[in-house]
């Protein structure tokens, strides 16, 4: 995945999104997860392979966690 290819994904904001400008898209190709800010579409990105995807996502719910 080129920086070229991420402006051509399918990118989607979370359906828990509450609107207020504090969310991420994510895409997904050639088996890799994109993650953006939805507040700056043309800045940077990251690109995760599976497994460190399910553990960003994992650290992610360890940080909400009260």
């Amino acid at each position: 995945m080129t920086a070229h290819d991420l402006t051509r994904l399918d990118w989607r904001t979370s359906t828990r999104s509450s609107g207020n400008g504090n969310c991420v898209e994510v895409a997904t190709a050639d088996g890799r997860v994109a993650v953006r800010d939805s507040k700056d579409r043309s800045g940077p990105a990251l690109a995760f392979g599976p497994t460190a995807w399910r553990a960003f996502v994992r650290g992610v719910g360890e940080v909400r966690r009260p």
